[in-house]
């Protein structure tokens, strides 16, 4: 069955990083358009990052542009999120998305990103 599992969630100091994995199983992984989302107590679910099939393009919103990065690896079947220079408002359960357009989409269950002294 479709799988999503993040890992690498946790703990981390303002101005810390930290590198978050989600390994798909189940699916064609290379045929999909991989995202990071986020939810912070409260708010709504936002994206944050998006990489093409082949990881040739990617986009942020703009709170994150310049500090974290989307990358993939479609021989691992897994996407990861560079996050550095981490601020309080980054705290969140962030989210990996998988979506084959006008087709499927998938989610994983979450990993809580907590930044605080």
């Amino acid at each position: 069955q479709v799988q999503l599992v993040e890992s690498g969630g946790g703990l981390v100091q303002p101005g810390g990083s930290l590198r978050l994995s989600c390994a798909a199983s189940g699916f064609t992984f290379s045929r999909y358009v991989m995202s990071w989302y986020r939810q912070a107590p409260g708010k709504e679910r936002e994206l944050v990052a998006t990489i093409s099939t082949s990881g040739g393009s990617t986009s942020y919103v703009d709170s994150v542009s310049g500090r974290f990065t989307i990358s993939r690896d479609n021989d691992k079947n897994t996407v990861y999120l560079q996050m550095n220079s981490l601020k309080p408002e980054d705290t969140a359960v962030y989210y990996c998305n998988a979506r084959r357009v006008g087709l499927f989409e998938y989610w994983g269950q979450g990993t809580l990103v907590t930044v605080s002294e």
